[in-house]
């Protein structure tokens, strides 16, 4: 297989495992680590085909192209440490002819714990992960980071990442504390923010979320992924509007 696998993590140690297992066969794995705690990076170096980095975190746009550089093929495929590789997908990246000037698409398969979550808006999401890195790469967006598709096809290929991202409630606090400060902290002086647009930005996430996407259906799930929406939403822009009035002083 001429395909790299590159995560970068930190405090993976949940997940991982289950992830590099699914990566057995492929002969270059880069696993990029910013100061994990929790015994990551002993779990990754159990892998033979795993080379472990430790640096430094600076937004994900940015160190997803350094760890890409680290990669011994032109095509990487770039994974996180809650997400594992179906047998469909490991057979597309060992059997299908990639063409440099595409990049591909991975459907992607939501999870709560085991629980699949078919609705929410979080089935069968189509991302952006296989490219050739001599072609493209990722820009550099701190948070909402993307691969740069100018004069580039974009096309599915065949299989599913599995994405099994939060297995507790406090992840779901954890995350939305993590990405709401780097919402913030990307969007200072770009973007306008009050309370009032904290307050009604995140009650229609609920809305959206439980009602529109059908999150009810999801059961107990649903309604936590929706209130975990809500949450992410109020708080990015109450964060961004603190930090804009600082800025003011």
């Amino acid at each position: 297989m001429n395909v790299s696998a590159v995560m970068i993590v930190k405090n993976g140690a949940r997940t991982i495992r289950k992830s590099l297992e699914s990566l057995r066969e492929f002969d270059d794995v880069i696993v990029y680590d910013n100061g994990s705690s929790d015994g990551t990076q002993a779990i990754a170096s159990e892998f033979p085909n795993v080379r472990l980095i430790e640096g430094n975190f600076d937004g994900f746009g940015t160190t997803k192209n350094r760890a890409a550089g680290y990669a011994n093929h032109d095509w990487v495929l770039i994974i996180d440490s809650d997400e594992v590789v179906d047998e469909e997908l490991l057979h597309a990246l060992k059997t299908q002819i990639l063409d440099p000037n595409v990049i591909y698409i991975v459907n992607f398969l939501a999870y709560y714990k085991d629980i699949p979550i078919r609705h929410c808006g979080w089935n069968n999401q189509k991302i952006r992960r296989l490219y050739n890195k001599t072609v493209t790469k990722f820009n550099d967006n701190f948070v909402h980071e993307n691969i740069i598709d100018e004069g580039m096809k974009k096309l599915p290929i065949g299989g599913n990442m599995k994405h099994y991202s939060y297995m507790s409630i406090s992840d779901f606090i954890v995350k939305l504390d993590r990405y709401s400060t780097l919402f913030a902290t990307d969007n200072v002086g770009k973007k306008y923010s009050s309370p009032s647009k904290a307050f009604f930005n995140g009650l229609y996430s609920f809305f959206r979320t439980y009602v529109l996407k059908r999150g009810f259906l999801d059961g107990y799930a649903g309604l936590i992924i929706a209130f975990s929406h809500m949450a992410t939403n109020f708080y990015k822009y109450i964060k961004l509007y603190e930090i804009n009035l600082e800025q003011k002083k």
